[in-house]
């Protein structure tokens, strides 16, 4: 069964097919995919395929992506989750992402907050990890801002458009 969590602004819940619009409506943008290590989508069919993605990791184990959706408003404005989930390390990267409408409000660090407290507690996860493109200024903030530290810079560690990124790479541990 998939968890369901609450904020105060905020439901996260399963991604479903009904949500491929809305993933596209973003992902179809260059400014959300500039630093997301994902070339932009240019079909609908794109999104759709990414959620079956997520629900495939998810029935592995290898991984968990929530919708987020405003309580006020029905309707995804973005993902976040856990990627390269490892139950025998304990461990996962968190990643998110959110429409441009709806950057600066706060609501990717109400996310990440009880995302990162639901890994802790409830997938017994003792280390989180992020990597963000060094020139992602907003995201290098919201993760210092929200208790993780920057361990370092692994040199050309994704590749976007056949090219090779840098990436910072973040932590947050269970104290």
């Amino acid at each position: 069964m998939f968890p369901i969590l609450e904020t105060e602004r905020l439901i996260l819940r399963e991604v479903v097919p009904q949500d491929a619009q809305n993933i596209y409506s973003y992902f179809s943008n260059d400014l959300v995919t500039k630093h997301y290590g994902m070339d932009t989508m240019t079909q609908l069919a794109d999104a759709e395929s990414l959620i079956q993605a997520f629900a495939t990791n998810f029935s592995q184990q290898r991984a968990i992506r929530w919708a987020i959706e405003r309580k006020d408003e029905l309707g995804l404005i973005g993902t976040i989750g856990f990627n390269l989930w490892s139950k025998i390390h304990k461990r996962a990267e968190i990643g998110y992402e959110l429409h441009p409408d709806f950057w600066r409000a706060g609501y990717t660090s109400e996310a990440l907050n009880i995302v990162t407290e639901y890994g802790f507690n409830e997938l017994g996860f003792t280390r989180i990890g992020a990597v963000v493109y060094p020139e992602n200024t907003a995201s290098n903030q919201l993760l210092l801002k929200n208790g993780f530290e920057k361990e370092g810079v692994l040199r050309n560690y994704m590749y976007q458009n056949e090219q090779a990124h840098d990436v910072n790479m973040f932590s947050k541990v269970k104290r």
